[in-house]
């Protein structure tokens, strides 16, 4: 496998991201919804806690944070769309009722598809994207929070600005996504919106603040990042200037692959539109020495570790 060309990191280095189309064939996009449908069809809402994902990106908003979403790291488990869920509770079962079907309610399937699910391990933990990973400079990648974002038409909530390292974080930072769309992923749709070149230091990216476990283990909460802030080789960019407004809007087709830098300021907003916006995302940490998974990222490695990522 001959991983990515001298351009295309050039241009991953610079911007902060790289759209690689077509990364995905026809068979493996219908494999992978086939799976998704699947998955959304056998679920049983009978003892489903009905976790509601939001990133509240303020500080008043509730971070998700119960056990059944911390402790999915190593497993398949599913989280609904908050205007998904009534505000009131069903006075038959004393439970928050859906407002729609549940396989229109669910805006995220985590965390573990890359070795729970055979379709989505095949596209994961395989010698191509090992390569790509060779080419980014990774010495001993691993792979983790693996997911199915689902959109769904007009109540996919939006995901505001973010660095995927401050949920990730090792020390020094090196967590890079691989973002596959599933569906076309327009404007209008809840695409990515990418602020080019804001990885780099002198551009604002430093990571500042961590996606944290509290310390009584109850919850999650963001706090003031004390470590390295960039990955190694980007240490010497100290001055930091104002962001200049480079936000682009991704116009990405169906079977694409996003890689995104830990770094990179990232987002995307509602889905207003009537069609859904499927992606599969996974995430690759350096596993070598020299690199630190830091114990109080929300995602903690069960026995054995973070998967292997090698040719």
């Amino acid at each position: 496998m001959a991983g990515l060309t001298a351009d295309q990191v050039a241009s991953f280095q610079e911007n902060g991201y790289l759209v690689l189309p077509d990364y995905l064939s026809p068979t493996e996009i219908e494999s992978l919804l086939a799976e998704t449908n699947t998955l959304l069809d056998n679920f049983s809402l009978e003892s489903h806690p009905l976790t509601q994902f939001t990133t509240g990106d303020d500080d008043k908003a509730d971070h998700v944070g119960d056990d059944y979403f911390l402790d999915s790291g190593d497993k398949v488990r599913f989280f609904f769309e908050p205007d998904a869920i009534s505000s009131e509770p069903d006075p038959l079962t004393g439970r928050p009722a859906l407002l729609k079907p549940k396989n229109l309610a669910v805006n995220k399937i985590g965390h573990s598809l890359h070795t729970l699910s055979p379709p989505f391990k095949a596209v994961s933990l395989n010698d191509r994207n090992a390569a790509v990973a060779k080419s980014l400079g990774f010495q001993d990648p691993r792979v983790l929070q693996s997911m199915v974002i689902l959109k769904q038409p007009s109540i996919g909530g939006a995901v505001p600005s973010h660095r995927d390292s401050e949920f990730l974080y090792t020390n020094p930072p090196s967590a890079v996504g691989w973002w596959y769309a599933l569906q076309d992923a327009r404007p209008g749709n809840a695409t990515l919106g990418m602020w080019k070149g804001s990885h780099k230091g002198k551009k604002g990216g430093h990571i500042q603040r961590r996606f944290v476990r509290k310390a009584d283990g109850k919850g999650t909460e963001f706090v003031e990042n004390t470590g390295p802030s960039l990955p190694k080789g980007m240490d010497e960019e100290k001055v930091e200037e104002p962001m200049d407004d480079e936000l682009e809007i991704l116009d990405i087709t169906a079977g694409s692959l996003v890689l995104i830098h830990g770094n990179v300021l990232h987002k995307s907003e509602k889905n207003t539109s009537p069609r859904s916006r499927y992606a599969y995302t996974f995430h690759v940490i350096e596993g070598a020495d020299g690199w630190e998974y830091d114990k109080r990222n929300w995602l903690q490695p069960s026995e054995g570790g973070f998967s292997r990522l090698s040719q």
